[in-house]
């Protein structure tokens, strides 16, 4: 099958990918009023995953068949990694933007994880062992980034009037590079495979969604979803 169309199209008709993106968490972020704590509950349990990211990547690139796939999720994990300055890591903009905004440095990276939020990077772990499913969540988690990127963004304004947060912006800025380095990695798939990438990433939004529900549950934004 030709990939990248073939199996874009497949992902937006998944079922589960219309649950992950139709998540009330998102609505409530959009249109309750928060409070500061509410995005604090977001911000400090989105460390886990943001913090394992760059493994996830390399990990991929060792398993990922061809230098093509690798050479394009490589440039990923530059941009994530700072591209050889530490001081440009995502996951350190990610924490000092915090504390610029308000936010408790070291709440925001050493609070304890929901067992949900655990279970999230234990399914990056996992999929990072073969290559069908390292694409699925590589696939997945770049062409819908932007939609959780834009709910913390929406939180910190809404709760301390910043706009211009420095970790939303640089994630505004590379994510079209994400994407379309996604879409390299996705070489020709024979059926069989297409279906095991197709089912990787359908495990990953269940596992953002489940995130998302114990973010609801905690924090009550969105919560009138029932915790699946």
């Amino acid at each position: 099958m030709t990939a990248t169309l073939s199996f874009g199209d497949r992902l937006a008709a998944s079922p589960v990918y219309q649950s992950y993106r139709d998540h009330p968490f998102f609505a409530g972020v959009d249109n309750s009023d928060l409070t500061k704590e509410q995005a604090e509950t977001l911000i400090e349990q989105w460390w886990h995953p943001l913090h394992y990211f760059p493994t996830f990547l390399a990990r991929c690139v060792a398993v990922l068949p061809g230098i093509a796939a690798k050479s394009a999720i490589t440039r990923i994990l530059n941009q994530e990694a700072g591209g050889g300055d530490v001081t440009q890591a995502h996951e350190v903009i990610y924490v000092d933007s915090m504390a610029r905004c308000g936010f408790d440095r070291d709440r925001v990276a050493g609070t304890k994880p929901f067992p949900e939020t655990e279970a999230l990077v234990e399914g990056y772990r996992r999929a990072s062992e073969q290559w069908q499913s390292a694409l699925g969540f590589i696939f997945a988690t770049e062409n819908t980034d932007l939609l959780m990127v834009s709910s913390i963004g929406k939180a910190i304004e809404r709760t301390t009037g910043i706009t211009d947060n420095e970790w939303v912006e640089i994630h505004v800025a590379q994510e079209p590079d994400h994407v379309e380095e996604a879409n390299h990695a996705l070489v020709d798939l024979n059926a069989e495979d297409g279906e095991a990438v197709l089912a990787a990433a359908n495990e990953m939004w269940q596992l953002w969604t489940a995130f998302f529900d114990r973010l609801s549950k905690e924090s009550g934004v969105g919560s009138q979803v029932a915790v699946r």
